[in-house]
């Protein structure tokens, strides 16, 4: 879903957040602000422009939309888009409760509508939230003098999650209520850097099934720095967890072995195993099945159950929510990352990035808890 305008980002690269953004807001409290995330099929969208959603997409490098005229017209000429200064709107925040609306602007490239088609009905455009000048998080802090950090918790089916940009607490309802940011502030995962690109990429040491670690060759996950392929990087536009084949077939099987006591469904597209659902006990985690762990730096454990493993694809199925590299339904090999940790993995944690420090708070599923990214109280507070 990133722009693929070389020419375009190479202008906004260049262009400092405020260089074409105009004036005339009023002055920053400096708070965080909040916006709701909802889901559209598989894409996850805010409303930040004009109350129109906005597609979140981690590894996207700027702000692109539908222009008005003369400017929406004939955006794009020889390889070069308008760059336009359009008005965003959210609520400020404590991290608790939205406060009060605040709108701000922003540097926003004119889109064509033949960019605009593959989005889902009503969004406006792409909100880029990758480490770049002029993603969404940069220009946040800039224009509003916040941190440079952002929380996303995406909703599962039917919820409404959340988007904090700026930093601060990050509260969700429970019994009692809990705050979640600053834990993960505490024991952050140390971002690796990719110079081909602005997206979020972690340093994966190995996956276990039930644990028993997955026979792969050393480096199997490592990013070729120079090349910029390989690597585990995070997208909010890949619907589920994507792996090079090698890596996929290793990790179907270890999973079908620890399964094949639970009778098994018609494969439904796009997944290759499936089972029926009432073969299966349930836990606060979702199904009870046996867990992936993903080994990260130090030892770190990210564990995956049944609710991050397995998908509903109706009221009888359930599929294993990982898909293989190179098939129709899943990115192409050459040139692609080891590892693609989609949206529907995402889920239910609360993701923390700290675009100055380079690192990121990773909680786990917030079923473990008692809650959910859709228990963020959207009730107006006071400041």
């Amino acid at each position: 879903m990133s722009l693929p305008l070389l020419a375009l980002s190479l202008l906004l690269l260049l262009s400092p957040p405020g260089a074409l953004a105009g004036d005339g807001y009023p002055p920053s409290s400096s708070k965080p602000i909040l916006t709701p995330i909802s889901k559209d099929a598989s894409r996850y969208t805010i409303p930040i422009k004009n109350g129109a959603p906005l597609v979140l997409d981690l590894a996207g490098p700027l702000v692109w939309t539908r222009c008005p005229p003369p400017l929406g017209t004939d955006p794009c000429k020889s390889g070069v888009c308008a760059v336009s200064a359009e008005t965003l709107s959210a609520n400020a925040t404590d991290g608790k409760n939205p406060l009060y609306p605040v709108s701000f602007p922003a540097n926003v490239a004119c889109a064509p509508e033949s960019m605009l088609a593959p989005l889902p009905s009503g969004a406006a455009g792409v909100a880029g939230l990758a480490r770049t000048p002029m993603s969404l998080p940069s220009q946040v802090a800039s224009r509003l003098k916040v941190s440079k950090q952002f929380a996303l918790c995406l909703p599962g089916g039917g919820q409404t999650g959340a988007a904090i940009f700026g930093g601060g607490p990050f509260q969700l309802l429970a019994s009692p209520p809990v705050e979640l940011a600053e834990g993960l502030r505490q024991n952050p995962i140390l971002l690796v850097d990719n110079p081909r690109n602005g997206g979020y990429y972690i340093r994966l040491h190995g996956i276990s099934v039930n644990l028993e670690p997955l026979a792969l060759p050393a480096g199997a996950f490592d990013l070729d720095a120079r090349h910029g392929t390989g690597g585990v990087v995070f997208s909010t536009v890949t619907p589920y967890t994507t792996l090079r084949p090698d890596i996929y077939r290793a990790l179907r099987d270890a999973f079908e072995r620890v399964t094949s006591g639970i009778p098994r469904a018609p494969p439904v597209a796009p997944f290759e195993m499936c089972y029926h659902s009432s073969a299966f006990g349930y836990t606060r985690l979702g199904p009870g099945v046996a867990n992936i762990d993903l080994v990260l730096d130090g030892g770190r454990i990210w564990q995956l159950p049944g609710g991050s493993s397995l998908v509903g694809v109706n009221d009888q199925t359930l599929c294993f929510a990982f898909l293989e590299m190179g098939s129709e339904t899943a990115a192409a090999v050459p040139g692609s990352p080891a590892v693609i940790i989609g949206g529907y993995q995402l889920e239910d944690h609360l993701l923390l990035f700290d675009l100055e420090k380079g690192t990121l708070g990773l909680s786990g599923l917030l079923l473990g808890i008692r809650t959910t990214c859709g228990n963020f109280n959207f009730t107006t507070g006071s400041s």
